[in-house]
């Protein structure tokens, strides 16, 4: 290999680089721990019925920017939320920005709290 540019100092070493260990928050052997965010609170909740309130910011038809649906929650994922309506059958797919707020007709499942 041709050097083009003259180095007197440079010997050709091969440094291996040093080890990075990324820390993953918790310790090792711990599993992972569900986090309180709206969609995973949904996820827990799949099956129950309730209504499910949503609002557009821009919509075509004056005073047509909110949607409530009252079903169950078939899936949610991190930016969505499918939703089934009881009464017909109708399965919704609302991205999350538009979720305001859920009524459930039971008691919530929510995560073991620790002191």
């Amino acid at each position: 290999m041709v050097q083009y540019y003259w180095n007197p100092t440079y010997q050709n070493q091969h440094v291996a680089p040093p080890q990075v260990t990324i820390p993953s928050g918790r310790p090792p052997g711990v599993p992972g721990r569900e986090e309180s965010y709206i969609e995973n609170i949904l996820r827990l909740n799949r099956g129950l019925p309730g209504t499910f309130h949503f609002s557009f910011e821009h919509a075509l038809d004056s005073g047509k920017n909110t949607k409530t649906v009252r079903g169950l929650v078939e899936a949610a994922g991190r930016d969505h939320v499918i939703l089934s309506e009881e009464a017909t059958g109708h399965r919704f797919l609302f991205p999350m920005i538009y979720f305001d707020y859920a009524e459930f007709d039971q008691e919530v499942r929510y995560f073991p709290q620790q002191p």
